[in-house]
Order: C-alpha cells, then sequence, then structure tokens
C-alpha cells in the first residue's frame, strides 16, 4: 500500500507546493518545509517501485510524467540529498525567500526532466528548467541580469533544437513515450546532439557557464551548479543510451574528452574563484558526456555507463560542495580574486576542511567517490581493456583533463589557505553552512571508501550483479575492485605529475590572465545582433511609411475625387487645367493606422490561434 501511495506522489509537485509556502510561511518554517520537500524526494527516489506512473494522455498525445528506473533513481537520489543540504546553506548563507522559491520552482523542474518517462513532458521540464534558473540569476541583479540575459539566449535555443529534435522524432516513430533506444536517428539525433550539447557545455557553446555561475548569491551558485547540467547529461543519455551504436557515439565521447582538457586549462587560468569552479563544471561533465558516448559507440559499453552516471552521481555531491565552501570564503570575506587572499585555514578550518574534502573528491584521489567513477571511464576508454585502438586518443585525453584538474585545485588551495598570512580576521562558516558541507563531504567519503554502495547504485553495474562484473585491467586479480594495483598506481602517477608540475608552473601561473577565446562570442552576437536589429527595423519603417502614406493616400483620393483628378491632370503634358483653390483643402483621414505593441502581439495570437485550430480540425 505504501508503494502504491509513494507511486502518486509526484516529485516536481511536492516541491512546487514547497516553494509557495517558502513565500508564504515564517522564513524558518519555509524554509524547513523546503527542505522536507526534497527530503520526500530523496525517499521516493529509493523506495518507489519500478515503472511508468501517472500515465495519461495530453491532446491525443500518451504522456508518463512519472518514470522510475534504476537510472532515474540514482540521479533522484543525487538530486534529493543536495536539495536538502542546498536548501540548509541558503537559509544559513541569508538567501531571500523570493530566491529560493525560485531556487525550488527549478529544482522541481530539473527533478521533473529527470524523472520524465517521455519525450513530450520532458521538453516542458527542459524549458521551464531554462526559466526558472534564468529568474535565479536574475534575481541578485546588478552584473548578474546582463548575464542573465546571455544565459536565456544560450537557453533558450538550445531549447528550440531539442523541441525541434523531439518534433523530429515523433514523425519517425510515431510516439513520445521512452522505448529504451533513444532519439530516432539521423536528424532527430543530430538535433538533440546541438540542442542538449548547450545545456552539457559542449565547446564553443559553453560560455554561459562561466559568465553565469560567478554572478548570482552564493547559494544561487550552489543551485545553479548542478541542477541544470547534471539533469541534462542525465537526459543526454536519455537520448543516447547504452548500446544505441550511433553514429555520433564516437562524436560525443570525443567531444567529452576534449571538454575536459578544455575545461580543466581555463580553469586553471582564472583569478575568480567561481569563474574556476564553473570551468571545471565543464570539464567534469566532460567525463560524463565522454562515457555516455562510449556507451551509445562500443558494443561492450556497461562500464563506461556505469561510469557516466556514478561520475554524474559523484559530481553532484562534490562540485556542490566545492561552490558551498567557496561561498562561505566570498561571503565572509567579501573577495572573489583568489590570489587576494591566503592562509585562511587558521581563520576558517571547518570551510578549508570542506573544500578539502570536495578537492580530494573532484580530483580523484583515492578513498575519495571521485576515483572510483573516474576509475571506471579510465578503464573504459583503456584500448588495452576492450582492445578497441579507436580510443586511445581519448584515454589520453581524460588523462591530460586530470592532470589539468589536480592543478587547478591545488592552486585554488594553496593561494585562499595556505599561502601567506591571512590578512582578516573572519568567522568560520555559519552552523548551517557547516552542516550543509560536512554532509556532502561525509557523502564523498562514504562513497569512496564504500564503493559496493555506489557500484550497487550504478545501473548497468547493479544489472550484471554488482560484484561479479569486472572493474579492473586484465592482468589484475579479483572483480570489481577499484583499489587494485594499477588503479593506484595511475592515481599516484596523477598526483604525483600535477604536483611537480605546479611547483614549476607556479609563478608564470600566476601572472598570466589569459581569456577564454570562445568569449569573443559575446562582442560579435552583440554587434551583429545590433546590426541585425537596425537592418530589420529600418526596414519595417521604411515598409510602414510607404503603406501608411499609401492608405492615406487612397483614403484623401476616395473622399476628393475632384480635387485627386485635378491633381493628376496637371501632371500630364500638354494638359491645361484651371486652378481651383479648396477652401478645405479636402477631408483628413481620420482612420488609425498604428496600434500598440500589446494590442498587436493580441491580434497576431488570436489570428495564429484560429489558423492553428482550422488546421488541426
Amino acid at each position: 500500500m505504501e508503494l502504491e501511495v509513494l507511486s502518486l506522489a509526484y516529485p516536481p509537485l511536492l516541491i512546487f507546493a514547497a516553494a509557495l509556502f517558502v513565500l508564504v510561511l515564517p522564513r524558518i518554517a519555509g524554509f524547513t518545509v523546503g527542505a522536507l520537500s526534497l527530503a520526500a524526494v530523496l525517499a521516493i527516489s529509493l523506495i518507489a517501485p519500478e515503472g511508468q506512473h501517472l500515465a495519461g494522455t495530453f491532446l491525443g498525445f500518451e504522456v508518463v510524467p512519472y518514470y522510475i528506473d534504476d537510472f532515474s533513481r540514482m540521479v533522484g537520489l543525487g538530486l534529493g540529498f543536495l536539495g536538502v543540504c542546498s536548501v540548509i546553506y541558503a537559509y544559513s548563507s541569508e538567501a531571500s525567500t523570493t530566491l529560493v522559491a525560485f531556487a525550488l520552482v527549478y529544482v522541481a523542474s530539473s527533478v521533473g526532466a529527470a524523472f520524465a518517462g517521455d519525450w513530450l513532458v520532458l521538453l516542458f521540464m527542459w524549458e521551464l528548467m531554462a526559466v526558472t534558473s534564468t529568474l535565479v540569476v536574475w534575481h541578485y541583479g546588478g552584473d548578474a541580469v546582463r548575464a542573465g540575459f546571455r544565459y536565456a539566449l544560450f537557453h533558450g535555443t538550445g531549447g528550440v533544437l531539442v523541441m525541434l529534435a523531439v518534433a523530429a522524432h515523433y514523425v519517425q516513430t510515431g510516439t513520445f513515450i521512452y522505448d529504451g533506444t533513444g532519439i530516432a536517428d539521423g536528424i532527430p539525433a543530430l538535433l538533440a546532439v546541438l540542442g542538449m550539447g548547450v545545456n552539457v557545455a559542449f565547446i564553443g557553446v559553453h560560455t554561459w557557464l562561466p559568465d553565469t555561475y560567478p554572478r548570482p548569491h552564493i547559494a544561487a551558485s550552489v543551485f545553479l551548479s548542478v541542477y541544470t547540467t547534471k539533469t541534462s547529461a542525465f537526459v543526454l543519455y536519455r537520448a543516447f543510451p547504452i548500446g544505441a551504436e550511433s553514429d555520433l557515439g564516437i562524436y560525443i565521447a570525443y567531444m567529452g574528452g576534449l571538454m575536459s582538457v578544455y575545461g580543466a586549462t581555463f580553469a586553471l587560468l582564472q583569478h575568480d574563484m567561481r569563474a574556476l569552479l564553473s570551468y571545471h563544471i565543464q570539464a567534469q561533465l566532460g567525463y560524463i558526456v565522454a562515457g555516455i558516448g562510449m556507451g551509445a559507440w562500443m558494443i561492450e559499453s556497461e562500464i563506461a555507463v556505469a561510469g557516466a552516471m556514478s561520475h554524474l552521481f559523484n559530481n553532484i555531491l562534490f562540485k556542490s560542495l566545492l561552490f558551498m565552501a567557496v561561498g562561505v570564503v566570498i561571503y565572509r570575506t567579501g573577495e572573489e580574486d583568489l590570489y587576494e587572499l591566503g592562509g585562511l585555514w587558521r581563520e576558517m578550518p571547518l570551510t578549508a576542511i570542506g573544500f578539502g574534502l570536495g578537492a580530494l573528491s573532484i580530483t580523484a584521489i583515492p578513498g575519495f567517490n571521485g576515483y572510483v567513477s573516474k576509475g571506471m571511464l579510465f578503464d573504459a576508454a583503456d584500448p588495452h581493456y576492450y582492445g578497441i585502438e579507436a580510443s586511445e586518443p581519448l584515454y589520453w585525453l581524460l588523462w591530460l583533463g586530470a592532470i589539468g584538474t589536480l592543478l587547478s585545485f591545488i592552486k585554488l588551495g594553496y593561494y585562499v589557505f595556505f599561502h601567506g598570512e591571512s590578512d582578516v580576521s573572519v568567522p568560520d562558516a555559519k552552523p548551517g553552512q557547516t552542516v550543509a558541507m560536512l554532509g556532502l563531504g561525509a557523502a564523498c567519503v562514504l562513497f569512496g571508501v564504500w564503493w559496493e554502495g555506489l557500484a550497487d547504485l550504478a545501473p548497468t553495474l547493479h544489472a550484471h550483479g554488482g560484484g561479479e562484473f569486472t572493474f579492473a585491467y586484465p592482468n589484475d586479480e579479483g572483480h570489481m575492485h577499484p583499489y587494485s594495483t594499477s588503479h593506484l598506481q595511475t592515481a599516484g602517477i596523477l598526483t604525483a605529475v600535477a604536483a611537480v608540475t605546479f611547483v614549476v608552473v607556479r609563478k608564470p601561473l600566476s601572472k598570466l590572465d589569459l581569456g577564454d577565446p570562445a568569449m569573443i562570442v559575446y562582442p560579435v552576437t552583440y554587434h551583429v545582433s545590433r546590426w541585425t536589429m537596425l537592418a530589420v527595423t529600418e526596414i519595417y519603417a521604411a515598409v510602414d511609411r510607404a503603406v501608411v502614406g499609401g492608405v492615406k493616400r487612397c483614403y484623401w483620393i476616395g473622399n476628393n475625387p475632384v480635387l485627386a483628378v485635378d491633381a493628376a491632370a496637371r501632371r500630364l503634358p500638354l494638359v491645361d487645367v484651371e486652378e481651383r483653390q479648396p477652401t478645405d483643402g479636402g477631408r483628413p483621414s481620420t482612420i488609425h493606422l498604428r496600434t500598440s505593441i500589446g494590442t498587436t502581439v493580441l491580434l497576431l495570437t488570436l489570428v495564429l490561434t484560429v489558423v492553428l485550430w482550422l488546421l488541426v480540425v
């Protein structure tokens, strides 16, 4: 009976209702309701029965708003647990009730996308996620407003491409329901890659990420750092699932490898702490995307997909933890530039511990969760593991990305917490901030030490009995053991190379301030948009003048035919017409040919609605 009730408790609706309570209840009560709604999502994800729930029809189409399988269960667990910690952190960080209400609606749309069982519901949640996340950015005001507009343009464009992909998929298959084979091949798959690539920060369409996430409230950055990108990576898997053998699989895999290097490289060059972390969202998404691509490309791909989903789950934990720790530093010191800080571990030991747990996790140090999931991805890409020579360049791209990640977090931790003496005397994290950070940090350690628990959550490994699935190089003894000698050697080599490299490049690196060349898209887009707007408006003005002038002349002629004939006759050669001087100059036009933009939009909407209705009928 309890399981049946859980299948009727639609997780996004619970969070949306909590957002309304946040607005009307006293602050502590509202935030408590918000945290409890996400705790409910965590519980539902853990024990709800598999299968389709709340299935029905919408506008004549079959839809499944609520779908549970091993994949959505794993993502739901991560999003629910993070949501509880994020609300607690927001309360302690003095986030406004309006911001948290926006954030909860944003979280609801993200959870809705994760639990969607068809492309139509997914599309609705995808667009709602773009709108609500933009509101989360805009709420802070200042520089966040312009960044929010740029963010909205990117995600609006990506959303249109995803919508076209879904429409083309329906034309080819005749259904929106997930069937386990992903998006239809051909045009739908290509459009899906392009549209989803915006949300998962493919190189070239990633600039919204470091441009936006450093600008809003620190609590907003925590929400933003996870929900859009991780949900979108999961949706990318829905489009290109394991065994799809899609022609685009190899492109997706190598795009992921390049993202891991590109993001880590530009993270290393950042002065702004949140910009550094934002580039590392792209870098870690690169590993996830590479795993998804390998799953859609290779035949024996369980380990690749398990690594991708496990790293997605782990990334939810350690990426939000890092944004929390850096947010506390900004909250207490008011400083965003990491080179202006130093020695804060004495002033803020709890924050330093929280940062350390997140940094050790994201850099894949043994004993932490990132080590386990990255190990799966390294194994999947290793040509000696699967014997696929085409994956060797990808393997080394992931290596370079791992070294860049280690370098970045050695740099961030060194300059913020250990370099020199602190110039300021500041208190440590507030109790709620500490609880949120240490809760996430404990989860990072838990799944690094108790790696069997992570393996049991990973869908493709779970399907193979967890511990019986090989997780090691062929010459290693045993099965499903990330702490094999070869894995530990790999981690040791990566760490040693990064540590030595940092010692060599530390001083010249501190003097570099190179911008992302892809950021040129903003001035170029601005000028192209401005010129395009001017061209369109001037052409419209010319047409408007011509049409309005023509109508006025026709109206005047209709009311003053004698004067019109006289005027026309006067223009004929060799015709002598007597001059007439009308006493009133003719009757002027009384037609109102222009209307407001609101009325125009209303009229166009009515016309389009009638046209659509006629087409449907």
